[in-house]
């Protein structure tokens, strides 16, 4: 027997899909093998405005979402039936302004399906979660301060874990570098992964991602134990079987090191030439610049102390190529399947070459280390330590040379360009801001006490075991210095802040030399929020008054050095009536605190303490001032 069915009428359809179009979260209908766009609402057209997209396949509909794994899902559902869902997925959306929008997303993918049961195309519908997940970042980011990620017993072996890796990986010539270590989503204490950089004195880099089996204090005992013995070996210039024979014969003897496994690998950034060798490790990965990925053929060595053969393949990268080492820990991730491995490589290599999350200011493989990691956890959680270091080969960049006159105002563009230089060869924040300190206060005297008939000069270069060397020189002869009567301070803070500091003084001009390592920190991953960015350095120095319309209460922004400290002085020395008013006098804008600056600050604490009037210097932990002050001793607060 046949039931009547009632079919809407014509206008009654159209009120249905304005209601539809009304729903105030996202749907999006596609249909047919190419997954074109059927239809979809206005909440849709509002996130991804100015589309001509209705009949256009996904992947023009939805381009700039490839590679960050939408796309592919909306694929997987047409082919298999089965729905997807995810929660608070972060995606990146090109706007037709050109900048890009940043969502947090919590969706269903379903199969659309005919009468008969097959699927004619899948319809999407998500939430737009963008404001729930910032407060979710938020709140996580204040309790962090005040919580402990594990017990007690658990933080005191990260802790260990942390000792036990290196801090940071080499800034070398023609190389980028970059390595994140992700704790397992589990509760087990950290494992026996390990990651290492070693530069060696023939320009040749060795490269060593390693993992001891189990997990806790015993596992990373065995760890540390293990990168001791390849670091010194490699150091040495052991070749890649004598180093991991080494390691081997330790393993023999120390059963939690039993059974390890490494990839280690020998690059010569300058020609490409690679040797490596997979001890029962999963093998090398390798990202051209286009994205291409192959992963290098294993050489079939095996796990450390368990027979000790260790054969050695060769292969050589290109320009631009991309090596990646890893742990198993990304491949063994749950729900991950066979085709783990394919999946990295996809990933890693959109990642590479930006087709992934927007991070214009990263490195390929700082994204590579951190975006990676992101996009394969964040479906199936893993249940083991992942650790990831990249190396990619790079153009050299020349030797910093510099050519000044005698004149302080000359300084201040001296400090742009060398931070440009630091800059490209990928020094860290720290660093620049050490050697723009040494190198400004060698500076300052050189053009203090030459004659002005010569330029002051600066040379730098990065040497292939990651040290800055860097000399100024004046070519004139000794002069009284006409400025800056309170002086003497910039050779001893330059000796505190460098490796090495050697001043040589001759009858045609003074050299004076600074050696210094550079070093990009690693980081030992618990999530993915991106840190806060901190304001922007002020090009040019300013004395504002703090809220309450009292001028004795200041802040200073931007660079005190040898051309604005003494503005500085007099402005501080009016406000506080030569030093018999109190004064606060807030330094956290201050991007750079020159040995001038200090002389300035002590001049006035001096005028304060005379006058016993209070003299208040506030600078925030972390900040440029905040270390150069108390390298001097001056009192600050916090």
């Amino acid at each position: 027997m046949v039931t009547d069915v009632n079919i809407p009428e014509a206008g009654d359809l159209d009120a249905m899909l304005t209601a539809v179009d009304q729903l105030p979260f996202i749907v999006a209908v596609f249909e047919g093998d190419e997954l074109r766009l059927a239809g979809w609402n206005a909440a849709t057209r509002a996130v991804i405005p100015g589309r001509d997209a209705l009949g256009r396949p996904i992947e023009e509909v939805l381009s700039d979402l490839i590679g960050q794994q939408f796309v592919d899902a909306y694929h997987e559902v047409y082919r298999t039936g089965e729905p997807i869902a995810g929660r608070q997925w972060r995606a990146h959306l090109d706007q037709p302004d050109g900048s890009v929008h940043e969502m947090f997303a919590t969706f269903t993918i379903v199969p659309w399906r005919d009468p008969d049961g097959s699927v004619r195309g899948v319809i999407g519908a998500a939430f737009d979660v963008t404001e729930l997940a910032r407060t979710r970042q938020v709140a996580e980011t204040e309790a962090a301060q005040l919580r402990r990620r594990y017990e007690q017993s658990r933080d005191v072996i990260t802790e260990l874990q942390r000792e036990l890796l290196p801090a940071g990986l080499p800034v070398l010539p023609g190389l980028q570098m970059s390595a994140s270590y992700l704790l397992a989503d589990a509760d087990t204490a950290a494992g026996g992964d390990w990651f290492d950089a070693v530069p060696r004195a023939d320009g040749w880099v060795a490269l060593v991602v390693g993992d001891v089996v189990g997990h806790g204090i015993t596992a990373s005992g065995a760890m540390g134990q293990l990168r001791a013995v390849l670091q010194e070996r490699l150091d040495s210039g052991a070749p890649i079987g004598e180093a991991l024979a080494a390691a081997d014969r330790f393993a023999g003897r120390i059963r939690a090191a039993h059974a390890a496994t490494v990839c280690l690998a020998l690059l010569d950034p300058v020609s490409g030439e690679l040797a490596y060798c997979t001890a029962g490790h999963p093998a090398p990965l390798v990202i051209s610049s286009t994205g291409t990925a192959r992963f290098l053929p294993s050489t079939g060595g095996s796990p450390l102390g368990t027979g000790g053969v260790f054969p050695v393949r060769q292969d050589r990268l290109a320009p631009g190529d991309l090596l990646l080492l890893y742990s198993d820990g990304i491949l063994e991730r749950p729900l991950a399947g066979d085709s783990s491995a394919t999946e990295l490589a996809k990933v890693a290599g959109d990642a590479a070459v930006g087709r992934a999350l927007h991070e214009p200011g990263a490195t390929a493989v700082e994204r590579v280390c951190a975006q990676t990691i992101e996009l394969l956890v964040r479906t199936g959680g893993h249940a083991d330590d992942i650790t990831l270091l990249a190396a990619q080969r790079v153009e050299v960049v020349p030797e910093l040379v510099l050519d000044l006159p005698a004149d302080p105002a000359a300084l201040r563009g001296a400090r742009l360009e060398l931070g440009r230089w630091l800059a490209a060869l990928g020094a860290a924040e720290p660093d620049v801001f050490v050697l723009q300190h040494a190198l400004g206060e060698l500076a300052t005297n050189a053009i203090e006490h030459a004659s002005g008939e010569d330029p002051v000069s600066v040379r730098a270069k990065l040497t292939a075991a990651g040290v800055v060397e860097a000399t100024v020189t004046d070519h004139g002869g000794w002069r009284t210095p006409e400025r800056q009567p309170v002086r003497g301070r910039g050779l001893a803070l330059t000796a505190q802040l460098v490796r090495s500091l050697h001043v040589e003084p001759g009858a045609h001009g003074t050299v004076a030399t600074v050696r210094h390592p550079l070093n990009r920190p690693a980081r030992l991953l618990a999530g993915f929020d991106d840190a806060p960015r901190g304001p922007e350095p002020s090009a040019e120095m300013a004395v504002s008054e703090l809220p309450g319309d009292d001028e004795t209460r200041v802040r200073v922004d931007g660079p005190m050095d040898a051309a604005s400290a003494a503005q500085v002085r007099q402005d501080l020395l009016r406000r506080s009536r030569g030093g018999t008013v109190p004064m606060t006098v807030d330094l956290t804008g201050v991007t750079h605190l020159a040995s001038a600056g200090v002389a300035a600050l002590f001049q006035i604490a001096e005028h304060h303490r005379d006058q016993e009037a209070a003299l208040t210097l506030i600078a925030s932990p972390g900040s440029p001032a905040r270390q150069i002050l108390d390298l001097v001793g001056l009192p600050v607060t916090p």
